[in-house]
């Protein structure tokens, strides 16, 4: 499942530098958000002058499979309970 409606509707590289950056917004917390945004600008410029359509298709492929993985990461993290270190260690 795409981590935002619309994933299937990007098929060029200014829609999927959108969609990224809409995805960053549901990131917890300001920082997480500012790293991402800051990759995904990287990835964009360091992409730019790719001009293979079936390179681009594999770019963008990656690009929102790799968003959806980050934003499960987060959800699971933040369903999961924090971890309790005051049990104690029995030797």
């Amino acid at each position: 499942m795409p981590p935002l409606a619309g994933a299937e509707l990007v098929h060029t590289p200014l829609q999927l530098y959108r969609y990224l950056l809409r995805c960053c917004r549901q990131l917890p917390s300001t920082a997480m958000q500012q790293h991402y945004r800051h990759a995904i600008r990287q990835g964009y410029n360091s992409h730019s002058d790719e001009d293979d359509p079936e390179r681009i298709q594999m770019i963008i492929q990656r690009a929102i499979a790799d968003a959806d993985w980050i934003l499960d990461k987060v959800r699971i993290k933040e369903r999961r309970p924090p971890r309790s270190y005051t049990h104690e260690h029995k030797v």
